[in-house]
């Protein structure tokens, strides 16, 4: 079982992240939103999850161990998979979702590509109350301890606010940040007013 990858991160594409550990290359399918905090040249820790589809072997990764409880528990509701699992972690925040789940908003749930309201509805019903909410923060970690939002987080909630969805948000800072470092800048180095405004664009362009 593959627990765990350090390494560097080769490159960030769609929905997967190729991550380089002792000369070797690991496809990683991750949350948007974690990968638009990554870029090529980076070092990461990932947690990760190995899954065997169609007897083909599948992983999963995500940057902190809260969102990886979370994807395991989510697959204990019946006919929830890893994919699903994926995109509700892409849609809404550890947090969030976990919360979701707690407060019995299937609505919220809902919003996940793939799932549907009758999906959601069955995640509440075999769920509800087997998840801590009080033990995720805001932006998802384990710990009690309040800490300042990513740039990349205040982006994504800053596009949230505008209208985009958090899959539409996360994937479109993701292909900003990219570019930025193929033009010779520091993604890093942006602040979270101008990585904004130069992802706004980016989404007007694409209209």
């Amino acid at each position: 079982m593959i627990g765990m990858l350090r390494g560097q991160v080769a490159s960030v594409d769609g929905n997967v992240a190729l991550m380089l550990v002792g000369g070797i290359g690991f496809e990683v399918r991750m949350p948007h939103r974690d990968l638009a905090s990554l870029h090529a040249g980076s070092d990461a820790s990932v947690s990760t999850v190995l899954t065997i589809a169609q007897d083909q072997p599948v992983l999963y990764g995500f940057l902190t161990p809260a969102a990886k409880r979370l994807f395991l528990q989510l697959q204990k509701a019946s006919g929830i998979g890893p994919k699903v699992a994926l995109s509700l972690l892409s849609t809404l925040t550890p947090d969030s979702l976990a919360r979701a789940i707690a407060d019995g908003d299937a609505t919220a749930l809902a919003k996940a590509p793939g799932l549907g309201r009758k999906g959601a509805q069955k995640i509440i019903l075999e769920l509800r109350g087997s998840i801590d909410v009080d033990s995720l923060d805001e932006s998802g970690n384990d710990g009690s301890t309040e800490e300042e939002p990513t740039v990349v987080g205040q982006v994504v909630e800053g596009l949230v606010s505008l209208g985009w969805s958090e899959q539409e948000a996360g994937r479109a800072v993701s292909h900003v940040r990219q570019e930025l470092q193929s033009n010779g800048s520091d993604p890093d180095a942006e602040n979270a007013a101008v990585l904004l405004r130069r992802t706004l664009a980016w989404l007007d362009r694409g209209r």
